[in-house]
């Protein structure tokens, strides 16, 4: 009996290139004193003066900004679009960074109508006097949202977004591989690119080191250096007052990369971790994973989903409002992303300086669930043999053509090997032509001394035999016995006789498999059936 094995301890064998990093962050920037009423009626009578606190007193603020931005755009020759429904920003933005040539600066500002929150003015009536007053409340509205798409020397690409509205919160997106880009290529570290990572390195060590640096006070500095730069919505003395921006986390990804060294079998090996781990999102195993224990009260989601975009799938585990994520990355990394979506969920707050722990259940989430996936084969060492014996093979200048699987001539060959297997003194030319033409069926004399050297050497290529020093024979390796006894019986007992049971017209041969069949068939007919027969909508 087999016994399965954790990914983590597959993965040891085939990782040529492991890189833990925080990936995308998504930050909330926000003034703390105004995200409630009574601090906007604060700010309002006793900063800047006025007699009663009501959002007329807001509008002169607000246009202030948007001056600022028109002129900011003039004066710098930025381009100033709006986002078209359904536009996709990811895009616009990787086509200005493409002609994009300074070492930093604003690629283009960016409008889009979003909801959000703001203060809006209510009249209430004061129940003793029977007189109007007005108050501050919180609502949600739809207002202009301005997006800076820019480039920074230390980080790479990232984007400010502000809410032209009060209190003026933003939003800051960031890519910590595209920060770690940018110190390798500072640093003149010679590297590979993968499309949101990293494929290979000259110095992992390091590499290792620079995904560690990338620090709470680091994604600070950058924001106070653009917002330095940038429009800003509240004066000088706004800021001098304590009315300065902060940053929470909204949502953070921690990624473990790890660069597979036969890239071709590592999509068949992820394939078959999804098989053997739909059950991963149970909360029995769920807790395993993030170290938190799960009660019959315990809210949250807790599940496994296999998601597939195009030809790639994709497992996903969710816990409470955070997930892992699992993919085979560009057909050579295997892919694992812890994505918090909200620090609560692990009794952290969500400041910025709170990032240390956030990192470390992020990067533990995944390592844990490697440790807990389990598979019950290394699916890539079973899938190279194959390609080895089935695909044409080079050794040292001398070539082979291709031992297909279920051919006949390659049936009969490993057939007779099984019989010389058990021959002490090996087999030579003449005795393998014997029972090779006796399993095809033709005459001794039919199979030319040629043709006959031609097998030998494949079969000797694809290391099935090997030539006995000094003479003429041959001997079947421990390799190409085992090889030939699987391709010849899996062939006989489970190909012919399956296919037989799916095709053999007769209805006699009513066999489990081909009673499993026709209910499939019957469904995928009644299915297409129904579904010509809705209307379209």
């Amino acid at each position: 009996m087999t016994l399965p094995r954790t990914v983590a301890e597959i993965l040891r064998q085939h990782v040529t290139l492991e890189v833990e990093c925080i990936d995308r962050m998504y930050l909330n920037v926000y003034v703390a004193r105004l995200q409630h009423d009574k601090g906007v009626a604060w700010f309002l009578r006793h900063h800047r003066g006025h007699p009663v606190a009501t959002s007329y007193l807001i509008e002169p603020i607000t246009k202030a900004f948007m001056a600022a931005i028109d002129t900011f755009v003039k004066h710098n020759g930025v381009p100033l679009l709006t986002f078209a429904k359904g536009q996709r920003k990811d895009d616009l933005a990787a086509h200005y960074r493409a002609a994009f040539t300074e070492r930093e600066g604003v690629l283009f500002v960016g409008k889009a109508q979003e909801k959000t929150w703001v203060f809006r003015t209510e009249k209430r009536i004061n129940p003793k006097t029977g007189r109007k007053f007005p108050w501050l409340v919180r609502t949600t509205s739809m207002v202009n949202h301005f997006y800076f798409y820019c480039i920074d020397d230390d980080f790479g690409p990232f984007f400010l977004k502000f809410c032209s509205y009060f209190p003026y919160t933003a939003k800051l997106c960031i890519n910590g591989h595209e920060y770690l880009k940018r110190q390798l290529a500072k640093e003149g570290i010679a590297h590979e690119a993968l499309d949101n990572g990293i494929l290979s390195c000259a110095n992992p060590q390091r590499l290792q080191q620079l995904c560690d640096g990338l620090s709470a006070e680091k994604i600070d500095a950058l924001l106070r250096k653009w917002l330095a730069r940038l429009p800003h919505p509240y004066t000088a003395a706004d800021r001098a007052a304590g009315y300065r921006y902060e940053i929470s986390i909204l949502q953070a990804e921690f990624s473990l990369t790890q660069v597979l060294d036969r890239p071709l079998t590592g999509r068949i090996f992820f394939e078959e971790v999804i098989r053997e781990n739909l059950d991963i999102g149970r909360p029995d195993h769920v807790q395993l994973v993030f170290q938190r224990p799960i009660h019959k009260r315990t809210r949250g989601c807790f599940r496994t989903r296999v998601v597939t975009e195009g030809v790639t799938p994709a497992l996903y585990i969710d816990y409470k409002r955070c997930r892992i994520k699992q993919y085979h990355k560009e057909g050579r990394a295997l892919r694992t992303e812890t994505v918090v979506n909200n620090t609560v969920d692990f009794k952290i707050g969500k400041r910025l300086h709170n990032l240390p722990a956030v990192r470390e259940v992020g990067f533990r989430a995944n390592r844990r669930l490697l440790d807990v996936q389990r598979v019950s084969h290394d699916c890539a060492i079973g899938e190279e043999v194959f390609r080895q014996v089935t695909e044409p093979i080079a050794v040292n200048g001398q070539r082979a053509s291709a031992l297909r699987y279920a051919d006949p001539c390659v049936l009969a060959l490993f057939s007779a090997l099984l019989v010389f297997r058990l021959l002490p003194r090996g087999f030579a030319n003449h005795e393998l032509r014997e029972h090779l033409a006796a399993l095809l069926g033709e005459a001794p004399s039919a199979l030319t001394q040629g043709r006959m050297t031609y097998q030998l050497r494949r079969l000797r290529l694809h290391g099935l035999i090997v030539r006995r020093p000094g003479t003429n024979r041959y001997e079947v390796t421990r390799c190409g016995f085992r090889i030939a006894l699987f391709f010849t019986r899996s062939y006989a007992r489970v190909i012919r006789p399956g296919l037989t049971e799916l095709c053999e017209p007769s209805s006699a041969a009513a066999t489990q498999l081909r009673r499993a069949a026709d209910r499939f068939e019957a469904a995928m007919d009644h299915h297409v059936a129904r579904a010509q027969l809705t209307p379209q909508t």
